[in-house]
């Protein structure tokens, strides 16, 4: 397969593209999941998301998860696009599909996948609301970047 499953992007993501790359006749099962720009959060009125990345580490990071996936869920396939640069609210800033014979697995394999891309994938944004911006640090929110991105110290090995 010449397909990339594991990317980061700066086009808008195709669902239906990314369900081909997981599509196999033992599968019983393809789950997606597609992350869009909310208009709300905590209140506030958000006018725009800016993604950044460090795309090398990213795609490393995101290959890894699917690497857990296959391990913890066997017979799975699993494919994850996000999206960087500016997206614009109801636009789909990552999409994880996953295939597997049964659908509990799918299911099962396509919330923690999501979970890990927000806890070690090295993505971070900038919301723009009506009354300013912010870089709110990595996916959790638990880190704060004030210089719209983390330090990254050369010949440091992140994983």
């Amino acid at each position: 397969m010449n397909e990339k499953l594991f990317e980061v992007v700066e086009k808008p993501i195709s669902v239906q593209e990314m369900i081909k790359k997981v599509e196999r006749r033992e599968a019983g099962a393809i789950t997606t999941f597609i992350g869009t720009v909310r208009e709300f959060t905590k209140g506030k009125r958000t006018i725009y998301l800016e993604y950044q990345a460090y795309i090398p580490m990213a795609e490393k990071m995101l290959a890894k998860i699917g690497e857990e996936v296959r391990r913890n869920w066997p017979h799975t396939e699993i494919a994850i696009s996000h999206r960087i640069g500016k997206l614009d609210i109801s636009e789909s800033a990552v999409v994880i599909v996953v295939s597997s014979p049964h659908r509990k697995a799918a299911y099962q394999a396509n919330e923690y996948a999501i979970e890990r891309i927000k806890e070690m994938v090295p993505i971070w944004k900038k919301e723009r609301w009506e009354d300013g911006e912010e870089w709110v640090g990595n996916q959790l929110e638990n880190i704060s970047y004030p210089t719209g991105k983390p330090e990254i110290k050369e010949g440091i090995n992140n994983d």
